[in-house]
């Protein structure tokens, strides 16, 4: 199975790029894991909703690029479907059972993700109604996608 995540935005953070390594490491054995960033819009601190759009639709522009017509895409959204980590294992090994080995999560920057990226997306998935940052969200997916294959393997899940 090939998962890619895209993000907006390049991460500084040592302690999160260290922990995302260590789960992209740790999924070796089981797929195919690939992290694609594209830059964020440079935007001053205050914008009008219309200017919010406009930066939403590049970056989306700059997202959709990446993705394959035959990739079926999981849109991290505040408004998506929440799942627990069962649920979520599941919905993998559905999607590799019936021949969909490729998947991208995509991740919007720090206003979201624009609306064609959004209706490009086959399925809209949420962590939580909470906000969380952009960068952060990446290490808790690539835990929660260890945790997926893990659960649909039967193994057991070491902290």
């Amino acid at each position: 199975m090939n998962i890619s995540i895209l993000t907006v935005g390049k991460l500084k953070e040592k302690y999160l790029k260290q922990g995302i390594g260590e789960y992209v490491k740790r999924l070796g054995p089981y797929a195919k894991v690939a992290i694609a960033e594209v830059p964020d819009e440079k935007a001053p601190d205050q914008l009008s909703d219309a200017e919010v759009e406009e930066v939403k639709r590049v970056e989306g522009e700059k997202l959709l690029a990446k993705i394959n017509s035959d990739t079926y895409v999981i849109a991290l959204a505040i408004q998506g479907k929440q799942m627990t980590s069962e649920q979520l294992a599941k919905k993998i090994d559905e999607l590799a059972t019936y021949g969909k080995s490729k998947i991208a999560f995509v991740i919007g920057g720090s206003h979201g993700l624009s609306d064609a990226v959004l209706q490009r997306a086959d399925m809209h998935l949420s962590f939580s109604k909470m906000t969380f940052p952009h960068q952060l969200m990446r290490l808790i997916l690539v835990e929660q996608v260890y945790r997926a294959f893990k659960i649909n393997r039967g193994e057991p899940y070491h902290k």
